[in-house]
């Protein structure tokens, strides 16, 4: 029993690194032969790493393991402000503690909602950074014509519609997946997309990679105690 245990730890271990290693290299190909600027290459590995907690959510990862990896994924996030570990997505050209802060969300998340046996939150909040984040970066840069500031930064409308089209669609697709179709799945990320997109626009230092997805895992959390899942 130990050692099926031990071969299953194992499996979801080298299934988890293959995806990693794909994202890895899928950004160093892009850096090393195609114009794309850091920028793009940093969203490509921030969408890309986040989907790992839909790997971990199916393949029931234990919550100690989830949590070391994303502790230990954080120091180095640190050491890489100082030493060049993580070149491709430090090289933004803007002081930022993102990766740290992303790192350590996983960890939280993780400890939160396993604990619960309720990880679809987690995947929530994760996914809502992930492409949430990632599209409302992208489309902002691309489309972004309509600017306005909060706490010094500057963003678009157009961006945060994105963020918010994208948090209600990631959130309603999870809940309906995890609740089927009750008033909850639709009416729940109205909310979510709202507090995440508020969320979004307060992004100092990066802070949005912590404070989107613990908080819209948490308001997805308290709306859906208002009903039955």
């Amino acid at each position: 029993m130990l050692q099926l245990v031990q071969s299953s730890l194992w499996l979801q271990i080298t299934i988890v690194l293959f995806w990693l290693g794909v994202v890895g290299m899928t950004a160093d190909t892009l850096h090393r032969r195609t114009p794309a600027g850091p920028e793009i290459i940093r969203k490509v590995v921030h969408m890309g790493v986040g989907n790992v907690i839909l790997l971990a959510w199916w393949l029931n990862i234990p919550a100690w393991l989830g949590v070391s990896a994303s502790i230990l994924f954080s120091a180095i996030a640190l050491l890489s402000y100082r030493l060049p570990i993580l070149p491709v997505i430090n090289t933004v050209g803007r002081k930022s503690l993102g990766t740290f802060f992303y790192a350590l969300s996983f960890a939280i998340l993780i400890a939160w909602f396993w604990a619960l046996q309720m990880p679809q939150y987690a995947a929530v909040g994760i996914l809502i950074m992930t492409w949430g984040d990632g599209m409302a970066a992208l489309v902002g840069q691309r489309f972004g014509r309509n600017l306005y500031k909060l706490w010094g930064m500057q963003k678009t409308w157009e961006g945060s519609c994105a963020m918010a089209m994208v948090s209600y669609g990631v959130s309603s697709g999870i809940l309906w997946a995890v609740q089927g179709n009750v008033w909850q799945t639709w009416l729940v990320p109205v909310g979510i997309a709202l507090g995440a997109t508020t969320l979004e626009a307060f992004s100092k230092l990066g802070i949005d990679n912590l404070t989107v997805p613990v908080g819209s895992a948490a308001i997805a959390f308290w709306l859906n105690q208002l009903g039955p899942i």
